[in-house]
This record gives structure tokens, sequence and C-alpha cells, in this order.
């Protein structure tokens, strides 16, 4: 019999597990979300999630509000009768009251294999540690942060040249599909958790825009993973100067290469740039209010010859 769900998340990442599941005859009863947020040039105009935008193509009542907390918010949600409830990027804790607040409990899916990359960063600190691996997994959650039971695990390899945006599209598909085998299994009444094990935890913390600036005194490697590991949100940085001016360029895409000179030293014609142990190539940047350009059309407009230096 399929199961009565409460949904719950907000960006682009949830979008394609409240589709699935939908699409595989659940009822959804109700999604809840981040209210709508100030966008657009001047940040007047309230724009719904996109986890709003499809529940209300679905047809699906949708919540917002600022904290479960409250007696009320947690009444409401259990008054609506849930067998479950499946959190995917929601961006609010859950208190006691809401995880107990349905007849089976609530699942997340998570990016990481757990313990590893607990917390909000998962797909961004896999890559910028240089992990060669990773995966999604579908856990019970309880009171602690990442801390639940594991149901379902899918692994994916992460590329040597992979950016966190492909990372997350990657991991965003085979969500989608793990947590309908999930509840498939939940509804049959065969589905095991496993409880985490103790080693291994680490954390993935908030990316702070303190921490985008490239260091080219790093070796190349460690510069590498920190572009693609920020590619495209919120991007590495780093200066240089073009016509006597200086400017910030976002780098969205590398590749290790090979040279060695002073640490930001651009060592040829097509931006190979020195670390402090071997090379990066860039492939794609962006200026300041400019739009993502490959390097040679970079080239092409800010004449930066061989021996200039990227601060």
């Amino acid at each position: 019999m399929p199961l009565r769900v409460i949904f719950m998340g907000t960006p682009d990442f949830s979008v394609p597990t409240l589709a699935a599941i939908a699409a595989a005859g659940h009822e959804v009863v109700c999604v809840y979300t981040q209210p709508p947020r100030p966008a657009g040039r001047r940040g007047l105009e309230l724009t719904p999630s996109p986890v709003q935008r499809e529940a209300e193509r679905l047809g699906i009542e949708v919540r917002t509000p600022l904290s479960l907390k409250g007696e009320a918010e947690q009444e409401a949600f259990r008054a609506l009768g849930a067998d479950v409830a499946v959190v995917v990027a929601y961006g609010l804790l859950l208190p006691r009251a809401i995880l107990e607040g349905t007849r089976l409990g609530c699942y997340n899916g998570h990016a990481s294999l757990l313990p590893r990359w607990r917390g909000a960063a998962p797909i961004q600190r896999a890559i910028m540690a240089g992990d060669s691996k990773t995966g999604m997994m579908v856990m019970k959650m309880d009171v602690g942060l990442d801390t639940g039971p594991v149901a379902l695990t899918a692994k994916v390899e992460i590329g040597p040249d992979m950016t966190a945006d492909e990372l997350h599209d990657l991991l965003m598909r085979e969500g989608a599909g793990l947590m309908v085998e999930a509840l498939a299994k939940l509804e049959q009444g065969n589905l095991s958790l496993t409880a985490q094990p103790e080693d291994g935890v680490v954390y993935a913390k908030k990316i702070d825009k303190a921490e985008t600036r490239i260091d080219w005194a790093k070796p190349a490697a460690d510069v590498h993973n920190h572009i693609r590991g920020l590619s495209p949100f919120p991007g590495a940085w780093c200066e240089v100067t073009i016509g006597g001016k200086v400017e910030r360029l976002k780098v969205l895409r590398s590749t290790l290469g090979e040279g060695a000179g002073s640490p930001g030293a651009v060592l040829d014609g097509n931006l190979m740039v020195a670390c402090g142990e071997g090379a990066v190539r860039l492939l794609e940047v962006q200026r300041a209010g400019g739009k993502i350009i490959s390097a040679e059309e970079f080239l092409r407009g800010a004449k930066l010859d061989k021996g200039g230096t990227l601060s």
C-alpha cells in the first residue's frame, strides 16, 4: 500500500527526489520548505524555493514555517497523519517531536558516505579534500547531526577534474532513485538499518567566503581541488592585473599541469600557473561582472602575457 509522505526540502538538489516519490505512487500529503526569499537584481522580489515550485506544479500543499520548535507547528505536523517524512536538504533542524511525528519516522537523503562528511557541505568538502569517491545515503534521522543509522548506500566515483556542480547533479539523480527504493522497502517492512561506525567521523562545515581565495603557495593538487570544490558557487578566486588595474578573477575549472616557478606565476600563453609544487592550467574563468569564459577567450581580451603573476 502506498505510503503517506511528508516531504521536507528546499534547493534544486531536493526536487528530483520529490518528483520521484510522487511518480512512484506514494501520497505526498504536504511539502515543507524554506519561505520565499528576496531575489532578482535588487533583491526586492520574493522567490519561492525550487521545491515549492515543484510542489505547486504537482498540486501538493506547501508549508513554509520559520521554525518547527513551537507546539502549534508540531501538532500541525502530526495532524497530517503521515507514515513517514523524507528530508533532503531542508535547511531547518528537526526537534524530537518532528522526528517522532510520523508512524515510521524521518528518513534523510545525505550526500556523503557517512560518517565521513556529516554536516552542511559534504559535496564541496569531499572534492576539496581530494576524495576519489563519495555517495548518497538514506539514513533514519535522530537528534544528532547526521548520526542516525543507515538504510541504503549508492557509491559514486569523483573524477579527477569533476567540479562540485557536476558531482551535485550526479548525486541528485542517485539520491532520487535511492530514496524511492528505501520507501519501497519500508512499505514492505523489510528496510534494514545499520548503525554508523564510530571511527572515521569528519564534519563538512559550511563554506565560508573567507576561505575561497586561491593560495598558489599550496601544492598543485590542493589548488586544483580547491578550485573544483568551490565551482561554481561561491567560486575560488585570485587577483590579476590587467591594463594596470587589479581585478578579481574567479576560477571555475582547472586541471593539473606541468611546470615550476614562483607561486602564482603564469608559465605560458595558456594560463598554466605555478603553485608551491607543480602547476595547474586554468580552463574556465570569470571576470568581475562578466560571464564564464574559457581561458582562451580570457587571454584574447586580457592580453595577459607569460611572466605575469596571479596573486
